[in-house]
């Protein structure tokens, strides 16, 4: 099973179906219990074609603020869970210096996984809005809690 979900077609049209790209930092505070439930939520995600894995990379921030970071690759259960299951997604595109942004957003004794990913739902828009001159010029994240806090405005508003 391969988790960057490659199409069958050239380089040049691979590269024109491309959708936007993302990366997340997701964070787990020393303890957390560690269910293993959304590692087979991603993996079905990329099984769907809804996005694809580029790059994924592993931080650890120590209580004495030392860094540790590691590539998906050779994963082991121990280190990782049950995102063992995206060991290999490594295109490079993540470096040290990713690692220690990561670690600059964490606070001492969380772990990270940092992952960039291709919303491959939108790779069919993207294409046809690049066929007819557009260009992508910003992408911008509304926060989960600052929409929140709009929405739950707006309907005290009403």
């Amino acid at each position: 099973m391969s988790v960057t979900n490659q199409s069958e077609t050239t380089p040049a049209a691979a590269h024109d179906e491309l959708g936007p790209i993302d990366v997340v930092v997701i964070a787990w505070p020393p303890g957390a219990p560690m269910t293993g439930e959304a590692a087979p939520m991603l993996m079905q995600l990329v099984e769907d074609g809804i996005i694809r894995i580029f790059d994924m990379m592993f931080v650890t921030k120590g209580q004495d603020g030392s860094v540790v970071g590691f590539e998906a690759k050779d994963l082991h259960d121990k280190e990782v869970g049950d995102f063992k299951v995206f060991d290999g997604a490594s295109s490079g595109l993540l470096s040290d210096a990713d690692t220690r942004q990561a670690a600059e957003s964490i606070e001492p004794g969380y772990s990270a996984a940092v992952i960039v990913y291709e919303n491959r739902w939108a790779a069919p828009f993207a294409a046809a809005v690049r066929r007819n001159g557009g260009e992508l010029l910003d992408v911008q994240r509304i926060s989960t809690a600052d929409l929140i806090e709009v929405l739950d405005a707006a309907e005290a508003a009403s």
